[in-house]
Parts: C-alpha cells; structure tokens; sequence
C-alpha cells in the first residue's frame, strides 16, 4: 500500500485499538489529532481519520472540517468507533449527521467499540445514565438496537472490538491504492 496517516482522537480506549490494528495492516504512519500538525498529515496520500462517536458526533471530525480544502487531493476516510451494534441505518444518520458538505463524498466506516462506565469521566457517566433513565420508560419491544445495546451493557464492563470490522476498511484501501 503507498504511504498513509492514521489520525484518530481516542477518549477510552477503543478507537486506539483499531488504529493499533491498522497501523499493523497497513505499515501508515499514527498520530493522535491533538499531537499532529497539518504540515505532516499534509505529506501523506491516504488519510485515514478513527474517531468514537458521541451525542452523534464523530470525535476528531473538526480537524476534517478545518483542512478538507487543503486535502481535497487526498484520498480520505473516516472509520468511527460506537459501543452500539452495528446498524446500516444509524451508520447512514452519523454520515448525514457529519460528513455533510465537502465531506459528504467521504466514506465512512464503522467499528463497535466497548462500555466500561467505571472508566468513564463524570460527565460522561451522568449523561449515559440520565439517557438509560430516559430509554428505562419505554417499551423495551420498541427499542432500537443503541438502546437494547445501552440497557444490556448496564453495570458490566464490555469489550466488542473485534478485527472483523476492519475488514470493509481495508478491502476500500486496497480497491482505491
């Protein structure tokens, strides 16, 4: 494969061991967002953005945003990280939800991630259970998979990622070098 940057922005964890993963599949060069300049993310040809998604929102996309007209000649993906299981319909709305505008011809892949409230910073921890109380008065036949994933996780400590998920990701990288 030609030469690639990974730059991810990891809060607890999961989204690094993808990005672990793939800098040992492809041999591209990783670096968290905040450690990393435009200067060198600019000499590669492949970018690869990883990200956790929270409240909808791909973490690291801002970098995205700020510079896309400065690598509109580079071939870019975004690979994000949820602790929901996978849904072809959820993953559609983060891409509306994100990738809108200049990023809107970027692929988007996806990677289940983990739950470990324990770990988790206090708001974090507070917002995760004000929306469990919130999803607690439905009807638990009407949930959709995020929700029946929030409500079984409750309390235990979880690990979903598996290699598998890279698998899309990587049959892109190797269709487009």
């Amino acid at each position: 494969m030609t030469k690639g940057i990974i730059i991810y922005q990891s809060k607890y964890g999961a989204t690094k061991k993808y990005v672990k993963w793939l800098q040992d599949m492809t041999d591209f060069h990783c670096a968290e967002i905040s450690k990393t300049s435009m200067s060198e993310v600019s000499q590669y040809g492949t970018i690869l953005l990883c990200g956790g998604v929270y409240a909808s929102g791909i973490a690291g996309l801002s970098f995205l945003k700020k510079n896309i007209e400065k690598l509109k000649d580079k071939r870019i993906a975004v690979f994000c990280v949820s602790a929901s299981p996978y849904d072809e319909n959820a993953l559609k709305e983060i891409k509306a939800h994100n990738l809108t505008g200049r990023l809107s011809d970027i692929p988007l892949f996806y990677g289940r991630g983990a739950w470990d409230e324990s770990k988790m910073k206090f708001m974090d921890r507070t917002l995760c259970k004000m929306l469990k109380k919130s999803i607690a008065k439905k009807d638990p036949d009407t949930y959709e998979p995020w929700m029946k994933a929030l409500m079984c996780a409750d309390g235990k400590s979880c690990d979903w990622t598996d290699k598998n998920y890279l698998i899309p990701l990587m049959k892109y990288l190797r269709e487009t070098i």
